[in-house]
């Protein structure tokens, strides 16, 4: 692996090329939340006080689940301060834009900023970070789970990504929990509950049909978007000992379109540099890292990056290589060995057991 180095050390070297005003929060962005709000509430209403054929239906749930999606991609822009600095607001603002997808801005701020970006792709610390062979072999189920063939594993994970931002975000919860001041611990547990007694509250009220309709489903949707993203930010990055986003983060390219509906969500190696700057300046950070280290970035449309993903498997064989225990095959991770455009097991090993 190329010598590595801490974000701080890019920053530092970036920040003199980006104007000032990149370093002050952007209120303007609330702009497009409101529009989300607004869609929100309009398809809510739609669904729930008319009696619409079950197609317009469906395009409503699929406009909602992308408008949910939408609004925790600001509710994480929000939550990192880059928006509005005062401390009430932010978190008012936060828990609002993450309330679809049931998420507490304190929890998110303990899980997100303050340990998955101090410690990036770390396989101890870091709670987003894919498993290692050596942590698979002692768990039992996870040891079944990864006999299965490949395809099987690929299949399901993918289906997955329906539930796996909610699944995720409750298991942190659990975790996290203890961690807070005893003081403390009860807003947290409002803030997680609230939302859910919402939607419970919504499905009393219109029936388990149009509940179906106005939050089930455009959750799941809004959940395969998140982690449509989020399943390529790091997964295809190796295990590292030093915080370098230039290692452990990907930049995916999507159009223009889908930047300004999704808040620059794409641009994740330049967030994991500068978290505390609005992804409305992103672009001037990847002009700089491109300037810079052209040879150490990593960027990939989205969906070569998935497919990526498809083909490679979700368990790191020692720091560099993803290995699948199934076959005995092992992938190089970006920037050691995987070609995006021809992925292949880049070494033939002896068959591995996990057993």
């Amino acid at each position: 692996m190329k010598d590595l180095h801490s974000f701080a050390w890019y920053a530092a070297r970036i920040s003199p090329h980006l104007p000032k005003k990149a370093f002050k929060p952007v209120p303007a962005r609330l702009w497009g939340g409101l529009a989300y709000l607004l869609v929100v509430i309009g398809g809510f209403l739609s669904i729930g006080l008319l009696e619409l054929n079950v197609f317009f239906t469906i395009c409503i749930s699929m406009i909602l689940g992308a408008s949910f999606a939408a609004m925790g991609f600001l509710g994480h822009e929000i939550l990192h301060g880059t928006v509005v600095r005062k401390p009430w607001l932010r978190d008012l603002l936060g828990a609002i834009a993450f309330w679809p997808l049931t998420t507490g801005p304190r929890l998110w701020r303990k899980w997100h900023n303050l340990t998955h970006h101090v410690h990036t792709q770390d396989e101890e610390l870091d709670p987003d970070a894919w498993p290692t062979l050596e942590r698979i072999s002692k768990k039992p189920f996870l040891r079944w789970i990864y006999r299965l063939p490949h395809s099987f594993r690929a299949f399901f994970s993918f289906a997955s990504l329906t539930i796996q931002f909610s699944a995720h975000s409750m298991k942190m919860f659990l975790i996290y929990l203890k961690e807070f001041n005893p003081k403390k611990r009860p807003a947290i547990f409002i803030e997680a509950m609230l939302p859910w007694a919402t939607w419970i509250g919504l499905l009393v009220w219109v029936g388990p049909l149009k509940w179906l309709f106005m939050f089930l489903l455009p959750l799941l949707i809004a959940n395969l978007i998140v982690m449509g993203y989020i399943s390529t930010n790091h997964r295809l990055n190796p295990v590292v000992e030093v915080n370098d986003p230039l290692a452990n983060s990907l930049t995916v390219t999507v159009p223009k379109w889908v930047n300004v509906l999704h808040f620059n969500f794409s641009y994740h190696t330049e967030h994991h540099l500068f978290p505390g700057i609005s992804s409305k300046y992103y672009p001037l950070v990847k002009e700089q890292i491109k300037q810079k280290w052209p040879e150490r970035y990593h960027e990939m449309p989205l969906g070569r990056a998935l497919v990526a993903l498809w083909k490679t498997p979700r368990l790191y064989h020692n720091k560099t290589d993803l290995i699948d225990p199934h076959q005995g095959k092992v992938y190089g991770s970006l920037g050691n060995g995987l070609d995006p455009i021809n992925i292949q097991a880049t070494k033939a090993k002896n068959k591995q057991s996990i057993s």
